[in-house]
């Protein structure tokens, strides 16, 4: 069973939180770890997001671990990229004919620290957060309703364009599409080809199926929240602390 960021997005334990609440806590957590000169702030964000998505919210720690091993080997490599060809001070730690540079390795660090840091927070919100909330929050900002309501179509044609992918691979692979370099070159040419029209062709069945549902342009959604001012006072609360801790740790540095 292939399970989604979209169905997780859907069955958490924070799910019933007003969107808006979970919305500025990702967005404003996100900008203050981007803005601290220090690592040490997107370091404690990025542990504290962790924390919640996997142990509040209840998101399996090995799909989240999964997850974000993107970003993680992304910034990883930034890391040791900047250490080795940015800067002017050279240390004495060094292999062959490559130097670590201590002031590339500390700016390396923190951009890596700021990478993780904003990526938890994103993750938060696409862990937690169902897309059709999102954009419902945007429509509250007077953002075109317009805009809001393809956005949301397209999002469902991602679904539709990686079943069908998914679909057509897998009826090639038990026909034995794959079992040689040729046949595999072959098949994949065969998919690509023919996956554009078959996910237009299911994209017309979907949009002829919510017209027949009376779709008149707005795609509504019901969902009952928790209106406990308790979120509110944690988020502001974070927030501020947050901000206190950018200041104090401002001239901080870990290496």
């Amino acid at each position: 069973m292939n399970i989604s960021t979209d169905f997780y997005a859907h069955h958490n334990k924070l799910n019933r939180i007003p969107p808006m609440v979970k919305l500025s806590w990702g967005i404003l957590t996100m900008l203050f770890s981007l803005l601290s000169p220090s690592p040490i702030i997107p370091i404690i964000v990025a542990v504290v997001m962790s924390f919640i998505i996997v142990l509040i919210a209840g998101i399996p720690s090995r799909y989240y671990l999964k997850f974000i091993s993107v970003p993680f080997t992304f910034g990883f490599l930034t890391l040791v990229l900047m250490a080795l060809f940015f800067g002017v001070k050279p240390s004495s730690v060094g292999f062959y004919w490559f130097r670590v540079y201590l002031d590339g390795l500390h700016t390396g660090f923190l951009a890596f620290s700021r990478i993780i840091g904003g990526f938890t927070c994103l993750a938060f919100l696409s862990l937690t957060t169902p897309v059709n909330e999102i954009f419902k929050q945007l429509e509250k900002i007077k953002m075109p309703r317009i805009i809001i309501e393809i956005a949301l179509l397209m999002y469902r044609m991602i679904f539709i364009f990686l079943e069908e992918a998914s679909t057509m691979y897998n009826a090639q692979e038990t026909r034995l599409g794959y079992n040689s370099i040729r046949s595999s070159i072959k098949s994949l040419g065969l998919l690509a080809s023919n996956l554009f029209i078959r996910s237009w062709l299911q994209g017309e069945r979907v949009y002829q199926a919510m017209e027949t549902r009376c779709y008149n342009g707005e795609i509504p959604t019901m969902k009952i929240h928790e209106t406990d001012n308790k979120w509110i006072i944690l988020v502001i609360a974070f927030e501020i602390t947050l901000i206190i801790g950018v200041y104090f740790t401002r001239t901080i540095k870990i290496i």
